[in-house]
């Protein structure tokens, strides 16, 4: 009998698919001041479809330290973590242990993430299939998914350090 548990069989990057990161900004409820967000998620485009990002995704998160569903980790406190942000004109780079991703981030998110310093990073294991790298996203679609119970409980929380190139 063969199993291919996630133990077995070693990590590949192509297994996540196509990743995406997605940034804006919202108000904080604790102080009501803008809040830079990103958001890294996969489409689920590899030949298993949604559920073998998912378990890609899972094990790229664990592999890094990031409990899925866990506690909010706070970069600053963790320099050990393993997953890092650079922001550099209008570009957020998240960079993580077999990843690194990109975004184009809008002017409120580059003044959000000035302002405060760092970013709360969101990676979900739930596929969003049709939020395209380079296309918009409406408000609406954006809340329905990252706001969703399903979306919240499957991906790792964590506050990111922005870093940049110049000091």
């Amino acid at each position: 009998m063969t199993s291919t548990s996630s133990e077995q069989r070693p990590f590949r990057a192509t297994d996540l698919g196509t990743v995406a990161v997605l940034a804006w900004s919202g108000e904080h409820p604790e102080d009501e001041k803008d809040m830079p967000f990103l958001l890294a998620y996969s489409l689920g485009d590899t030949e298993g479809g949604p559920e073998a990002t998912a378990e890609a995704m899972s094990r790229l998160l664990e592999d890094a330290g990031l409990p899925i569903g866990g506690p909010l980790l706070d970069g600053a406190r963790n320099p050990s973590l393993p997953v890092s942000l650079l922001v550099e004109g209008d570009h957020a780079v998240v960079s993580m242990p077999q990843l690194n991703a990109q975004c184009v981030a809008p002017p409120e998110w580059l003044a959000a993430v000035k302002k405060r310093g760092h970013a709360y990073f969101m990676a979900t294991t739930r596929a969003w299939p049709d939020a395209k790298p380079g296309e918009p996203v409406s408000e609406e679609r954006l809340t329905e998914f990252a706001g969703a119970e399903e979306t919240m409980l499957s991906a790792a929380h964590c506050l990111l350090p922005a870093r940049s190139l110049r000091r």
